[in-house]
């Protein structure tokens, strides 16, 4: 296997640039996924922030739905932000009519638990399985996990409990957007992951 782990990030629609940018800058070799045929090339698979809901719709008009699923049912690494974490979640509190998700974490999600754009926000998260210095989380129209299952690991909670980073054996997700904030840590910890399976 060559050191250079070979990723995915699912470019329909959301800050695919930005995960691109990162997984690149650790030195992964990045692949834009559009095509079954693309998702069969790579050993990951990032599902960037955007809206859930078009992106749902969109995996299905490309045909990238099923494929998808049974990536992760095959013990895929994958790596959701917001709208991604949106999309591996097992259910949905508050999708529009018909919406559907790919599924693979035991967690109920509640999409817009901020507000809209207006009540995004900035924290300082611990994070203890990435170590010192808190990670800096910026929530813009963030999910939230409302429930877990007991096999899901609880990465990270706000100041009020409230679960916001997740993962379940090679399936991580977060509420929020570390590829937009110069945060590398999690996207390394998804590059380990992806390295430990190939």
């Amino acid at each position: 296997m060559a050191s250079s782990p070979r990723v995915g990030v699912l470019a329909l629609q959301g800050d695919v640039r930005e995960h691109a940018r990162v997984l690149a800058d650790l030195g992964a070799d990045v692949v834009l996924v559009r095509r079954p045929a693309e998702l069969a090339g790579v050993d990951g698979l990032v599902l960037p922030g955007g809206e859930s809901s078009v992106i749902d719709k969109l995996s299905r008009a490309f045909g990238m739905r099923d494929p998808i699923r049974d990536a992760i049912a095959g013990g895929m690494p994958v790596f959701g932000t917001c709208a991604g974490l949106i999309l591996l979640a097992d259910r949905i509190l508050d999708g529009i009519p018909g919406q559907e998700s790919f599924g693979g974490l035991d967690i109920t999600v509640r999409r817009n638990a901020f507000g809209g754009q207006v009540e995004s926000f900035e924290t300082d998260l611990d994070v203890p399985v990435l170590g010192a210095p808190a990670v800096r989380a910026a929530f813009i129209r963030a999910p939230v996990v409302e429930e877990s299952g007991p096999d899901v690991e609880v990465l990270a909670t706000l100041a009020d409990d409230r679960i916001v980073a997740v993962r379940r054996g090679p399936v991580m997700g977060t509420s929020f957007h570390p590829e937009t904030a110069g945060e590398t840590r999690f996207h390394a910890l998804f590059l380990e992951s992806v390295r430990t399976r190939a």
